[in-house]
């Protein structure tokens, strides 16, 4: 694969942690939604487990919340194809079920650690902030469908093949892809990729993504990237829009 040609490094702007909220009770994914979302961090939800499994193998999020008792595929098997597919993100397993043989079962397929319901809110975020701290590196593959990005190598390549970007474009790309099927706006973007620039514009934004769309589109992504008319950009596939219901 080629690197990101050059060697610049984008402006290091504080994000929110991304967390996927795995339950199939809606008052569950409702209240850890909104607590979750009062301590400072992006929550995505999903009700069962072929759907958690769609958008967990993206390897967009920092943590994930985890039922194991799902309609689809149970949270174990979740987790078991996430670890096969060698998806590193933190999974903090919260069952009902509170047997000793159930939580060496998770940990033993590679969750991170595991809540018994009914738990403390105040418990959870805790253990949500642990991982978090632990969890350096766990995000360095980002994938939608056939577009990888190699966090670490900061390479990219779609279907195999590579693709070459240049350091701003690359860092646009970061950006989109680390909010998988979210909605970024341009200011969001102005300020994750040129930082205090103050020659910077809006106007910088809808131009690098010109000019990132055109070499996705070159070797058959360009429908990776979409404009949100009056909203801003989104990296998705037609799997990810359907798993999280976007339009």
């Amino acid at each position: 694969m080629l690197r990101a040609a050059g060697s610049q490094e984008r402006h290091a702007v504080r994000v929110k942690p991304r967390v996927l909220v795995v339950d199939d009770e809606v008052g569950v994914r409702r209240a850890l939604e909104r607590g979750l979302a009062a301590e400072g961090m992006e929550v995505v939800t999903a009700a069962d487990g072929p759907t958690a499994l769609r958008v967990a193998l993206t390897g967009a999020f920092d943590v994930v919340l985890l039922d194991i008792m799902l309609p689809g595929l149970s949270g174990y098997r979740v987790l078991q194809r996430m670890r096969a597919d060698g998806v590193r993100t933190p999974v903090l397993m919260v069952s009902a079920k509170d047997g000793e043989v159930d939580q060496a079962d998770g940990l033993d397929l590679g969750a991170d650690g595991y809540l018994v319901k009914p738990f403390s809110f105040v418990v959870l975020v805790a253990q949500v902030r642990a991982l978090l701290r632990r969890g350096g590196g766990a995000r360095r593959k980002l994938t939608l469908g056939n577009l990888v990005i190699d966090r670490g190598l900061r390479e990219v390549s779609w279907a195999g093949q590579d693709v070459s970007l240049s350091p701003r474009e690359y860092a646009v790309l970061d950006v989109l892809a680390s909010r998988a099927g979210s909605v970024v706006t341009k200011d969001e973007l102005l300020r994750t990729v040129w930082g205090d620039e103050q020659a910077a514009t809006r106007n910088a934004v809808e131009v690098y993504v010109g000019y990132l769309r055109r070499k996705l589109e070159a070797v058959g992504g360009g429908e990776v990237v979409r404009t949100i008319r009056g909203h801003g950009y989104i990296a998705s596939t037609p799997d990810l829009d359907s798993a999280l219901g976007n339009k």
